[in-house]
């Protein structure tokens, strides 16, 4: 039999001992539950429980969260493994040998997918180290482990297994290429414990990664590609990890330290300067490249790929300072059709003068 508990404004009564009891056992008890043989109302509160809905769990799901933190938008970088595929046309390989061709193009696409595992397991291990300062950051504390949907123990297990195992296919596919890959994870694994912390050269082991992936390309294939790339390449990268810096200091304010440490080190007019001379020497030795490098044709046509360099250059340069965009380098690529645009116009200006006139 259920006992219910009625109190009316017209006829006030004092409540007694047993009424009490009920009311306090079906406040007290879980949803469904049974009291004296009744069965309590479930009373909706407008949230679904996190734990349980008609038996099935409403956990974060682990393998969406490990994806997430792989940061599969930031695998954009790892197309620079295309570039010695791409300037060693009509050299090292041409489309009259279909079957050279697709060898070099299935080649550079094994080395892309293990670069993109490299990376996202790296960026693994660099969110459970800094998990304690994003969780300052307005957007970063969203992150699985940052935010606690993703428990840091067993990601940084998936983060090691996946490196050994990505390692071992680096290895199978070419021994030079593995050791570029072995180098490639020491340099980024330091830089989440050590170098991050240290002026200067944080932001040279980021612009380390981007050459890196450019040696890894030309390793896998087997071929030399200019110096003046990797020179180009670095500084470029050199270029988008201050930019970085630049935006995360605007940004966070008088938070800056509490956000990411060596934030505290820099200065708005320090990272200026530096971004200056860097973007100068980035347009002056792409500049020189195209046509002093002896690989490229004798007629100087490569020149005609220096407006879209220096359009790009100064469009990411417009766009940090005037909307302090820098803090994410793949969503100005992805989502700024002027940098986009200049983008594919010097892929197709580049490849129409390497396969003509080379």
């Amino acid at each position: 039999m259920c006992v219910k508990l009625i109190v009316t404004h017209r006829e006030p009564r004092p409540i007694s001992a047993a009424e009490l009891t009920v009311a306090s056992s079906r406040i007290y008890h879980p949803v469904g539950s049974r009291i004296d043989g009744c069965e309590q109302p479930h009373i909706s509160s407008g949230k679904r429980d996190p734990i349980s809905n008609g038996g099935h769990t409403e956990l974060p799901n682990t393998l969406v969260a490990l994806l997430r933190t792989m940061r599969p938008r930031q695998w954009t970088k790892n197309l620079l493994v295309f570039l010695a595929l791409f300037f060693t046309i009509n050299e090292a390989w041409t489309l009259d040998d279909l079957s050279a061709a697709f060898e070099f193009v299935g080649r550079s696409f094994g080395a892309l997918a293990v670069f993109c595992a490299l990376s996202g397991a790296v960026y693994i291990i660099n969110d459970v180290t800094d998990a304690e300062s994003d969780r300052a950051h307005p957007r970063k504390r969203t992150r699985p482990i940052a935010s606690g949907d993703l428990a840091a123990k067993p990601a940084l297990f998936v983060a090691v297994a996946l490196i050994a195992a990505v390692l071992g296919g680096a290895f199978a596919l070419d021994p030079m290429f593995g050791g570029v890959a072995v180098g490639y994870v020491a340099t980024t694994v330091a830089y989440s414990f050590v170098l991050k912390n240290v002026i200067l050269l944080d932001v040279f082991a980021v612009a380390a990664g981007f050459v890196l992936r450019v040696v890894a390309g030309a390793a896998v294939l087997d071929v030399p590609i200019s110096p003046w790339l990797y020179l180009c390449t670095g500084l470029g990268a050199l270029y988008i990890a201050l930019s970085k810096r630049r935006s995360e200091l605007a940004s966070a304010g008088e938070a800056a330290a509490n956000q990411r440490g060596i934030l505290g080190r820099y200065s708005l007019g320090l990272l200026d300067q530096l971004s200056g001379v860097v973007a100068t020497s980035a347009m002056i030795s792409y500049s020189l490249y195209t046509f002093t490098a002896p690989n490229l044709p004798d007629n100087h046509t490569m020149m005609l790929t220096i407006p879209f360099v220096g359009y790009g250059l100064f469009r990411y340069m417009y766009l940090v300072h005037s909307h302090n965009l820098g803090e994410n380098p793949e969503e100005i690529i992805l989502t700024d059709f002027p940098m986009t645009a200049s983008i594919v116009l010097w892929v197709a200006t580049t490849a129409w003068v390497l396969m003509a006139f080379r």
